[in-house]
């Protein structure tokens, strides 16, 4: 069953995934397409044509811009923007008002279980890596590694985290969860997980 709340502007062209929940002043714009068990909050953006996997949970007043595409069980925060405009400018060089056909949307894409913190602003293009954090706040200009955990403006990685969200120790030459046990090789900037 589907959820939408009586003052949420769903467009007949979206698709929405079953069990899935869009909540007061939220706005799906068309041929948006939401997985199954999707939370759209209060007062968020979904723009034209945006892909959601399943199970993604997009907070209160996020703007998800088009072209973006989400993975399986991505997590974004309160008051996020995925951005999707290179250069962005009101007018052109002439002074004209621009169109929507004056420029080409990039997206933003963020891979299976990663989370985007409160109020961070990613900048497209960029790919966010699978289950990798970014810390609230942030600002994502370039791509984000697998399991990365990311803070700052512009952000830099300050660590690794497993898919519990935890951040990871060393243990000589393989990181561990501390809530989950499970093991992690680094090689080369790279994060994998070890096989069991």
């Amino acid at each position: 069953m589907i959820v939408v709340a009586p003052s949420a502007d769903v467009s007949d062209k979206a698709v929405i995934g079953d069990g899935s929940k869009i909540w007061h002043l939220a706005q799906v714009r068309e041929d948006a397409e939401l997985g199954a068990n999707c939370i759209v909050g209060r007062g968020a953006y979904i723009g034209t044509g945006v892909k959601m996997g399943d199970n993604c949970k997009v907070q209160n007043y996020a703007l998800v811009y088009e072209p973006a595409v989400l993975g399986a069980g991505v997590f974004i925060g309160p008051a996020v923007v995925l951005t999707n405009d290179t250069y962005p400018r009101a007018v052109a060089p002439d002074g004209s008002l621009k169109s929507a056909h004056d420029w080409e949307p990039v997206g933003v894409t963020i891979k299976d279980g990663a989370s985007i913190g409160a109020r961070a602003v990613c900048i497209a293009p960029v790919t966010i890596g699978r289950w990798a954090t970014i810390a609230a706040g942030a600002v994502v200009t370039k791509e984000v590694p697998d399991f990365a955990l990311m803070a700052g403006v512009p952000a830099k990685r300050l660590g690794w985290v497993g898919k519990a969200g935890f951040p990871l120790t060393q243990d000589g030459d393989t990181w561990v969860c501390p809530k989950t046990g499970d093991k992690y090789v680094e090689h080369n900037e790279t994060l994998r997980e070890v096989e069991a």
